[in-house]
């Protein structure tokens, strides 16, 4: 593990102390949280962007086409 240092505006500060304290957890371990979902996030899009560069357009809407034209279910209109 490695060391860190870092700024924050005294009001995000103030705001990671709070939700730090309703969670139970040390101010580190909340912060080291954040960052690991915000990578997750990241490489999660990457991953997504990377998969759909690699698509098939045409097989995509030729099974788009196979898809019953019926009216949507009580609750999924728009």
């Amino acid at each position: 593990m490695s060391a860190l240092s870092l700024r924050l505006p005294n009001s995000v500060h103030r705001h990671v102390k709070e939700f730090a304290q309703k969670e139970g957890v040390s101010i580190n371990q909340f912060i080291a949280s954040a960052v690991a979902e915000k990578v997750s996030a990241l490489a999660t899009e990457d991953y997504l962007n990377a998969r759909s560069e690699q698509a098939d357009k045409n097989a995509f809407d030729a099974i788009l086409q196979n898809v019953c034209d019926r009216p949507p279910l009580s609750g999924d209109e728009f």
